[in-house]
């Protein structure tokens, strides 16, 4: 039976910027270009595809489902300088949002599509991430970027994406649904059946209101959930920020 937290678990503030620092990092790295598109999700459809001792975060009764499209740059671990290449590479993530028994608000991530086949093997072995070796592209031309995603292993075969947004003004006074969907300043996930929070840092989100051209996907039904009825309810922009993450610390399987 699936845990959650317990009923009087408050959910931490939804903040712009970290409620906590990341002074000795394990990892560094900066997403850049960045596409964030959103679908509302019903909590009951996402609950059983969380990590033991969280649920899921809602606004307003509600859960969201996000596709992320974005390049990976110079991933490094500790205080040493990012790999200017196995480090550097486009990804596109399909995530919820979660909260544990501490109140901390979170991501999950159902999958990571990413180019470099090493980085994709460290993360699936060390980490127990779901990462996925596919074909991807970045690409801008004036203010439209196009991202492109084809799964080569694990699979599912067949599983891709195909993104085209045109960036457009900056957002000065984000709403609550996209400080809700951005402003997540840890990952929860599972190792070696312990539960483990991840946290990261990084500055505020530089974010811009951004106009969806086309998107042709399969990647959240790939992750288990219901495919996507519609057009996504919000679609953002951003140049993108360094981001530093902390060390994990595991938290208790609830009953």
């Amino acid at each position: 039976m699936r845990q959650t937290p317990p009923p009087g678990a408050v959910p931490e503030p939804i903040t712009a910027d970290p409620p906590h620092t990341a002074h000795r990092p394990l990892l560094t790295q900066s997403w850049l270009d960045l596409a964030f598109l959103h679908w509302a999700a019903d909590p009951a459809d996402v609950a059983p595809l969380l990590p033991a001792g969280t649920a899921p975060d809602t606004l307003d009764g509600v859960t969201y489902v996000g596709l992320v499209a974005f390049r990976m740059h110079r991933v490094g671990w500790l205080r040493l300088p990012g790999v200017p290449y196995l480090g550097s590479f486009p990804e596109t993530n399909v995530r919820l949002y979660s909260v544990d028994a501490h109140g901390r608000r979170a991501v999950v991530f159902r999958s990571l599509d990413a180019s470099r086949l090493i980085p994709v093997a460290v993360g699936r072995a060390a980490f127990r991430l779901p990462y996925v070796w596919s074909r991807m592209t970045v690409r801008h031309d004036g203010d439209t970027v196009t991202y492109a995603s084809s799964r080569r292993w694990p699979g599912p075969r067949g599983a891709h994406s195909r993104i085209a947004v045109r960036i457009g003004e900056r957002v000065a006074e984000p709403t609550a649904l996209e400080h809700f969907v951005t402003a997540r300043w840890g990952m929860h996930t599972e190792f070696r059946g312990r539960a483990l929070y991840l946290p990261n840092a990084h500055p505020c989100w530089p974010l811009h209101r951004a106009e969806l051209l086309d998107c042709d996907e399969n990647l959240v039904a790939a992750g288990g959930l219901p495919a996507p009825a519609g057009p996504p309810v919000s679609v953002l922009y951003s140049p993108g920020v360094p981001v530093r993450f902390g060390w994990p610390a595991p938290f208790r399987r609830t009953a």
